[in-house]
This record gives structure tokens, C-alpha cells and sequence, in this order.
């Protein structure tokens, strides 16, 4: 058998096939687009046969450099952080997130743990005493939960947000105090007797049960404590934030419950709670003042009589509020239990992390699963944990998408006939692929290009899908060169015809990306950004070094080597026929005919008892004479053998191929030759028309129309739902808490420089003007939540008037407070004062102003002295007003009535700082 020649050499008296276009687009006689475009295939050619020539060194310093680039994502960064992904650097939302962040401190002032509970039957009421069970159990649970970290126990009520503890001169009732002073958790069950059942708390009195919440009324141990101590000043704490009985004097869901008061209003009647009446208008905590929770924050899905009156709800929510990691820090500093552990602030916010993760999960698997609600839990620390995970690249996933696409590339690019195989082909290309995603990745992490989500999970299929698109365009072309191209061109040839489509798609691609990149939100412009450079790099690899691959593949079927398996060798191996020049029969030579080739024509035959390919010579020979070209077609060519015949696959009904199975030579290109195109093109059918075009018109402007309506449907904006995965537990509380309560905090932040003593009314008219929006006052609500301002005027006019009591009663007088209330006391020591360094009092002036005018606002001059002396004297109403004053005025005891008089005002107006920022805060 005959050795091929090697393919790096040509016959000789070989010339290039010239090209025709080319001199006519030179000669000007077509226009400036197929000029340029000739002139690009032209560079297109002469780079396929430089990769042709030095495909070796071309794929190794491919891989080389590539390998280098992908070494990059050593340094990637991952960020995870909602509000660097979603808010753009720079913008003015930046700015203000920033400066809030710079006076207020990185967290807020407590964090949220909420419990949604829906029913697993669509449109079901949960206000029923059984469904609020259910509540009660997870919620119950969920209060329970106790972490161990740095050799100590963590449980709710030492790490749980208190609204305003006070400070009590009676030591006993103070330490009291601390034990039982109730966590802020805003529930339904808040209405009921069961509410205090989450509170944790318990104190110890000599000759008493252990006190806790559950059996704790407070106007009851005020009397029974009386004899015994001085509780005035408690006693007048307790009225001014209408505590009452606190949790014993409210119904029980269940009045058989061994443990519910006597003091509840169903105890001896023994029948249970009407749900929806006693949850009408909110629930309160401990203190009916301070602590109101409106319905919107507790129902969800509520429906309402003709009157309005509350009938039906679909959700439940319980809120559980915890200390920020700062407040906790602080809270705990210099304490006996953390003094050994070396506490911090990231152990502060190592301790909440751990309490929301344990919380999560036995929220959820409080309720059995057949039961008929469902718990959905949440925290920030599960957000923060599900985002983490799914911002790093899963590998199995990867790998696993990556295989299938290999194996997909492998099976359509196999051929029966070994000479038309691609198979490796397609395997190398698609790792190269890879391996290109991998280097534009690893050049993103190089420039600081942050990774996200969509970077992680989406990019790497994206890329693939543009890439192997590419590989397979090539791949065909290169198999599908047009008879009488040299081997040496084949690589040129390729990237001639194909180069073109392919580098104007990766352009495109590229620019589509960059002009993403446009779009001010940091995580779509870093994917798009991304995109680019990936894209970029595929292109690269496609145009560089898949035709390297192609041209060593070449090699090996120019050697006759099996595809995959390309150190064997393939068992078509074609026998080399030489058929000698043979006179005419009458021994004459035609006139003008110098020369005649004598070719016969062979037909290669799979024999089906073994592998080799038999060739079969018909009984009569034709005589051909020499074509134009000499090396038109390699049939012509003294190494003509079989392999070259069975390569003639198109324009001859006399090509050799081997025999195989109908069902091996179906794929798509066979479908769309025999099946579909025919059936476009069939005749007129009885109806008169082409019905099978007239079916794939119609279907395609349907198509096209169900498209254009479901745009519509698109809703603008990005909610919190299409960035956290779907089908997580997280997903599904996001989603039942945008069908039921989507709720946001609106908070107004002041810069420095803002003068609140002399714009009141301009904060009060701000505040009726957001009141006056349905979406920030939806009905029927008809009034809008008090910010702190609210709260201090308030707080004033409420010590005016016990100033007003105590002088129109002759307790108070100019020259002494001794005997009035403690509110008329202080009353009395703000309206003395003048704001005059020199002359800090004026005893004048306490019946010629008032704190509070007839408008409703506070004299200037008595503004930041008011406000210091409130933020010291009313715990419970400026927690409630859930104000955060930057810088925090000075500390201020106030003395009682009974100590040394007159008392002058701690702070003269003076030398008070007056704070740079105020939050005003409301859940709207």
C-alpha cells in the first residue's frame, strides 16, 4: 500500500487557483463594502495558512497564555452586599446611604427576625383561634432558641432589642425592672394573654412565685409593694405609658389553658376570643401608650365588611427585634459575663449571627408538615448566608453542563465514515471554550472587576453557548471546502469563508455588552463588562487557536488515524490504485488533443463479513481528459487513492461511501434537506394555496405576537424576590412578604447645618404631606405613625400641663417646686430658662410663656435644652419615637422635687450642641 505524500509539499508545476473577485473589486468596479470586505477575507486567508503552517506553536502558545489569563480568578472578589450590587457608586442614593451611614453608625438600630405564616390552602382565614395556636407554637419556638459561643449562653432576652428601660431610684425595683423589662416583638398575639408567653424574663421576690410576664399585674404588685417602699415616681412611669395589667388583663385564646388569668375577660365564661374583633385596629405591648402595632404590620390579605369593620386575613406576622451588633457590644462591656472572653464587636455580631440561623431553622420546623399552615422564616444573616452560596461558582454544576455540552459536540461531529469525523474536534473546541471562559474571567479579576450571582451562575453557560456556536460554524466549513482546495490552504480557506459571519457576530456580541454597561446598576454593568471581556477571549480562541486544532486534525486524517482515538489507524484505510494513460481502441489520438489522462471511475464497497473497503472497477472505462486545473481535485493527482473518493460526498452520483444503517445518517442537516425543505417546497395542494408555508407563516406571527404581548406583561423595577434564588425557603418568605406585606421603612435624613429650631413647621408640613400619599397612608389607616418630633412636643405639653396643675393649685410657686410633680418640676426648670449665658434665668417668665405655643411650635430658644432634657427623662417615648440624634446630647438626671431649689436647667441653651442629624423614622 502507497504512503500518502506529505502535506506539507505540492506537485510541482503547482500554481495558486487564482480569484476572480478580488481583481475586479481592486479595479473599482464594485463598490467600497465588498472592496473592504474582500480586503478582510484577504487577511482572513493569509492568517488560516499562517496557523496552517505553525499550528503546533500556535496551540501551545494558545494554551500558554490563556492558561496565564485564567490564573486570574485567583484574585477574584465576590460581592454579596445588596447595596453595592444594586445602587449605583456615585449616584445621589450613594451618597445619601453614605453620609446616613457616616452619622449613624454601619447598622441600624436593632435588626428584624420575622415569622410569616400562610395557609397551605389558598384564601383560607387565619384569624381563628386554631391557626393562631400555630402561630403561638413557632413563635414560641422560635423564642427559645439559645446558641453557645465563647463559653457562654446567648438566648433572646439578652440579645433582643428593649424599648427605653428606665431608671429607677429603688434598687430593688430597678434590678426587677431589668429582669422582667420585655423584649419589643411586634405580633398578633400581642392582643391576647399568650403574647407574654414570648417574653423570657422572670424576677424573684421574697414569699412570692417566680414573676413573670404570665402572671405579673403590675397595678396589683404596686399595691401589694407600697407599704414597703416609695414607688411614686414607678408608679407614675407606669400611668404615663398605660400599662394597666399589662398581659393578665387580656383574653386567652384558649380559656381551658390551666395557666390563663383569672383576670381575663373570657376566664370563667370559657368560651373563646372573637379573633377578628379583638385584632381591629392593631395590637399593643405592654404599654398601650408607646407600643402600638398597626394591623398592616401584623395581617396580611385582610378583608373587611361594607363598615370596614375586619373580617378576614390571610397572614400572620410576628417581628422579633434584636440589638444591633454595636448596641450589643456596648451593652455588654465591662460585664461580669463577658470580661473574660476578650469581648468585641465582631463576637457581638458573631453571637447575633448564629441566634438568627438557629432561629431560622426552628422556625421552620416548628409546625408538622401536615399541618394546615406553613411557616415562612426569615433573617438578614440567612439572606446574607443564600447569597454567599450562590455567588460562588458551583462546580459541579459547571462541570456538569460543560460534560453535556462535550458530549453533545462529540456525538454530532462523529461520522461512520473516519475520513468526515470531527469528534475530537468538537471535544477539543469545546474545552478550548472553557478554557477561554475560565482566562476572560480570570482578566475581569485581574482588572477588579467584582463577581456576582449572575456572573457565577449565568456567565459560564452564556459564554459556552456563544463559543461552541463558533466552534461548530468552523468546523463545517472546514469539512465542507470546496473541491480542488490544496491541503495546504484548507485553514485559510476556512477562515475565509466562515472568518467573516464569525467575527462580525463576536464584535457585535461585544459592543451589545459594552453598551449594557451603560446601565447604572453595579451588578448588571459588572455582568455586562464581564460578558464583554469573555466574549472577547472566545473570539480570540475561535480565530486563533480552534484552527490550529483544525489543522493538526487535518493531519490526522491526511495520515488515515482513527478520530478520537487518533494513534490508531483507521480501518477505511484506502488502497492506492494507479491507473495508467491506455491508447484508444483504433490506436488514434484525437485532433487537438495533445495528451488524454485514462481515469477510471471506482466505487468503494463496505464488505459487511470485515472492515476493509473493497474497490470495485466497472467493466468499461471512460476516458476523461485533464481538467483545467491539474490539481482541481486530488482524484487527478498520482497519490489519488480511495480515502480521497470516499471525501466526494456532493455532485457526483458515483461517490464512495460506506454502506451504513438509515437511522446513522439521520441528524439535523439530513432533516432539514429530506424532510422540511421539501415540504416547503411541494406543489399547489387541493385547496389552492401552499399550506404548509401558509402554516409556518402563521405559526412564526403568532409566535411573534404572544412575544410582543408578553413584553407588557414585563414589571419594571427589581424586587428582592428576583435576586434571591428560587425554590429556596428564603425565596418563598420574600414572595409571601410581597403578596402580604410589603411594607418598607421611608426615613428622612437631615444633613448638617439644619437648623430645627426654626423650621418646625416646615417638618410638621412635610410630615401631613407624606401622610396625604395612598402609598404611604393606604386605608384605612387615617393617620400616619409620629416621628420623634411628635413625641417630644408631646412630651412637652404634657409637663406643661402638670405645671399648669401644680401652680393654679399653689404647689409650685416662683421661688420653689418642692411640692409639685415631677413633671411640673421640670416643666419648671425649662421655663426659666433664657438662652443667655450671662443671665441663664428669668423666674418671670414661668406664667409668660408656654413650652409648647398655640401653634404647636416650640420656642427656638428652648429647643435643643428641651430636647436634651427629654432624650434623659422619657425612655419609653423616645424609644417608641425610634429617634437616633447625631451627635447624642449630653446626659441629664433629673433631680426630685424634694432635693436642693430652685434647680437650674443641666444644659444652658448656649453651650448645648445642637445635633447635625435627626432621623425621622416610621414604618409606612
Amino acid at each position: 500500500m502507497a504512503r500518502p505524500p506529505p502535506l506539507g509539499e505540492l506537485p510541482p508545476g503547482y500554481t495558486p487557483p487564482a480569484r476572480s473577485a478580488a481583481p475586479q473589486i481592486l479595479a473599482g468596479s464594485l463598490q467600497a463594502p465588498l472592496w473592504l470586505r474582500a480586503y478582510f477575507q484577504g487577511l482572513l486567508f493569509s492568517l488560516g495558512c499562517g496557523i496552517q503552517r505553525h499550528c503546533g506553536k500556535v496551540l501551545f502558545l494558545g494554551l500558554l497564555a490563556f492558561g496565564a489569563l485564567a490564573l486570574g480568578l485567583r484574585v477574584a472578589i465576590i460581592e454579596t452586599d445588596l447595596e453595592q450590587l444594586w445602587v449605583e457608586a456615585g449616584s445621589r442614593v450613594s451618597q445619601e446611604l453614605q453620609y446616613t451611614k457616616e452619622k449613624l453608625g454601619e447598622e441600624a438600630a436593632y435588626t428584624s427576625q420575622m415569622l410569616i405564616q400562610t395557609p397551605r390552602q389558598e384564601g383560607e382565614n387565619v384569624l381563628t383561634p386554631e391557626a393562631l395556636g400555630l402561630h403561638l407554637q413557632a413563635a414560641l419556638t422560635a423564642s427559645k432558641v439559645q446558641v453557645s459561643l465563647y463559653g457562654k449562653s446567648w438566648d433572646l432576652n439578652k440579645i433582643c432589642y428593649k424599648s427605653g428601660v428606665p431608671l429607677i431610684e429603688n434598687g430593688m425595683i430597678e434590678r426587677m425592672i431589668e429582669k422582667l423589662f420585655p423584649c419589643v416583638i411586634l405580633t398578633p398575639l400581642d392582643c391576647f394573654w399568650e403574647g407574654a408567653k414570648l417574653q423570657g424574663g422572670s424576677a424573684y421576690l421574697p414569699g412570692r412565685p417566680d414573676i413573670q410576664w404570665t402572671n405579673l399585674d403590675p397595678e396589683q404588685l404596686l399595691e401589694e409593694l407600697g407599704p414597703f417602699a416609695s414607688l411614686e415616681g414607678f408608679r407614675e412611669l407606669l400611668d404615663k405609658a398605660q400599662v394597666g395589667q399589662a398581659y393578665v388583663g387580656r383574653p386567652c385564646l384558649h380559656p381551658d389553658d390551666l395557666h390563663c388569668p383569672s383576670s381575663a375577660p373570657n376566664h370563667h365564661s370559657r368560651q373563646a376570643p372573637n379573633v377578628a374583633q379583638e385584632l381591629s385596629g392593631g395590637c399593643h405591648g405592654f404599654s398601650h401608650k408607646f407600643m402600638h402595632w398597626q394591623e398592616e404590620l401584623l395581617l396580611g390579605g385582610m378583608a373587611r365588611d361594607p363598615q370596614g369593620q375586619l373580617l378576614r386575613a390571610e397572614a400572620l406576622q410576628s417581628t422579633f427585634l434584636l440589638m444591633s451588633p454595636r448596641q450589643l457590644y456596648e451593652h455588654f462591656r465591662g460585664d461580669y459575663q463577658t470580661h473574660d472572653i476578650g469581648w468585641s464587636e465582631e463576637q457581638a455580631g458573631t453571637v447575633l449571627q448564629a441566634w438568627q440561623r438557629r432561629f431560622v431553622q426552628l422556625a421552620q420546623e416548628a409546625l408538622p408538615g401536615n399541618a394546615s399552615q406553613q411557616i415562612h422564616a426569615f433573617s438578614s444573616t440567612t439572606l446574607d448566608d443564600i447569597l454567599h452560596a450562590f455567588s460562588e461558582v458551583s462546580a459541579a454544576r459547571v462541570v456538569g453542563g460543560y460534560l453535556l455540552m462535550l458530549a453533545y459536540a462529540c456525538v454530532t461531529m462523529l461520522r461512520w465514515d473516519c475520513a468526515q469525523s470531527q469528534g475530537a474536534v468538537g471535544l477539543a473546541g469545546v474545552l478550548l471554550v472553557a478554557l477561554a471562559v475560565a482566562s476572560g474571567l480570570g482578566l475581569c479579576a485581574l482588572l477588579g472587576i467584582a463577581f456576582n450571582a449572575a456572573t457565577t451562575q449565568v456567565l459560564p453557560f452564556l459564554a459556552l453557548g456563544i463559543g461552541v456556536d463558533d466552534i461548530f460554524l468552523l468546523a463545517h466549513a472546514f469539512t465542507e471546502a470546496p473541491p480542488g482546495t490544496p491541503l495546504q490552504e484548507r485553514t485559510g480557506e476556512c477562515l475565509q469563508r466562515t472568518g467573516t459571519s464569525v467575527a462580525l457576530t463576536s464584535i457585535n456580541n461585544m459592543v451589545a455588552f459594552f453598551m449594557a454597561a451603560l446601565v447604572p446598576i453595579p451588578a448588571l454593568r459588572a455582568f455586562s463588562l464581564q460578558a464583554a471581556v469573555v466574549v472577547g477571549c472566545n473570539f480570540a480562541a475561535v480565530m486563533l487557536v480552534f484552527p490550529a486544532v483544525l489543522s493538526l486534525d487535518l493531519h490526522r486524517r491526511h495520515c488515515q488515524r482513527l478520530d478520537v482515538l487518533c494513534c490508531f489507524s483507521s480501518p477505511c484505510s484506502a488502497r492506492v490504485i494507479q491507473i495508467l494513460p491506455q491508447e484508444l481502441g483504433d490506436r488514434t489520438v484525437p485532433v487537438g488533443i495533445a495528451h488524454l489522462t485514462a481515469t477510471v471511475q471506482a466505487f468503494a464497497h463496505c464488505e459487511a463479513s470485515s472492515q476493509h473497503v473493497v474497490t470495485i472497477l466497472p467493466p468499461q472505462a471512460h476516458l476523461v481528459p485533464p481538467p483545467s486545473d491539474p490539481l482541481a481535485s486530488e482524484l487527478f493527482s498520482p497519490g489519488g487513492s480511495t480515502r480521497d473518493l470516499l471525501g466526494q460526498e456532493e455532485g457526483t452520483r458515483q461517490k464512495a461511501a460506506c454502506k451504513s444503517l438509515p437511522c446513522a445518517r439521520w441528524n439535523l442537516a439530513h432533516f432539514a434537506r429530506s424532510q422540511f425543505a421539501p415540504l416547503l417546497l411541494q406543489s399547489h395542494t387541493k385547496l389552492g394555496c401552499r399550506f404548509p408555508q401558509a402554516m409556518v407563516l402563521v405559526l412564526s406571527g403568532a409566535l411573534l405576537g404572544l412575544s410582543l404581548y408578553g413584553s407588557t406583561l414585563v414589571q419594571d423595577g427589581l424586587a428582592l424576590t428576583d435576586v434571591v434564588p428560587r425554590g429556596t425557603k428564603e425565596h418563598a418568605f420574600l414572595s409571601a412578604q410581597l403578596r402580604y406585606f410589603s411594607l418598607y421603612e421611608v426615613a428622612l435624613v437631615t444633613q448638617g447645618g439644619f437648623d430645627y429650631a426654626h423650621s418646625q413647621r416646615a417638618l410638621f408640613d412635610l410630615h401631613q404631606r407624606f401622610s396625604s400619599l395612598k402609598a404611604v397612608l393606604p386605608p384605612p389607616a387615617t393617620q400616619a405613625p409620629r416621628t420623634w418630633l411628635h413625641y417630644y412636643r408631646n412630651w412637652l405639653q404634657g409637663i406643661q400641663a402638670a405645671f399648669d396643675q401644680d401652680w393654679a393649685s399653689g404647689r409650685i410657686t416662683h421661688h420653689s417646686y418642692r411640692n409639685g410633680s415631677e413633671d411640673g418640676a421640670l416643666a419648671y426648670k425649662l421655663l426659666i430658662q433664657t438662652g443667655d449665658a450671662q443671665e441663664p434665668l428669668d423666674f418671670s417668665q414661668l406664667t409668660t410663656r408656654k413650652l409648647v405655643d398655640k401653634d404647636g411650635l416650640i420656642p427656638p430658644e428652648l429647643f435643643y435644652v428641651g430636647l436634651t432634657v427629654w432624650v434623659s427623662s422619657d425612655p419609653l417615648g423616645l424609644a417608641a419615637s425610634q429617634a437616633n440624634f447625631y451627635p447624642p446630647p449630653p446626659e441629664w438626671l433629673h433631680d426630685n422635687p424634694g432635693g436642693p431649689a430652685p434647680g437650674v436647667c443641666p444644659v444652658p441653651l448656649s453651650t448645648a450642641r445642637t445635633p447635625e442629624d435627626c432621623r425621622l423614622r416610621g414604618d409606612h
